[in-house]
């Protein structure tokens, strides 16, 4: 089931950089670009977890950031930080 989540998120992406983002000025501060990040990220991590790491890259990729190299990271970190 997550694989058909996988497909159809990645179809939507791939949409956008066809249809809309030829439109729109060059924004992203990043490399990968957000939309190539999003891919990587669905394919390597599955649907939750790469939904969970666009929607943390969007929210980063403003005029306030940097900006920079920012891959996917291989796997997602299964140990849990806590703040004491």
């Amino acid at each position: 089931m997550s694989t058909l989540f996988v497909k159809f998120a990645v179809a939507m992406i791939r949409m956008y950089q066809r249809w809309i983002r030829p439109l729109l000025p060059p924004l992203c501060r990043f490399t990968p670009s957000c939309s190539e990040y999003s891919i990587e990220a669905y394919r390597k991590l599955g649907f939750w977890k790469g939904s969970i790491l666009t929607v943390w890259r969007i929210l980063r990729c403003n005029p306030f950031s940097r900006g920079g190299h920012d891959p996917v990271p291989d796997s997602w970190p299964e140990k849990r930080v806590y703040r004491k």
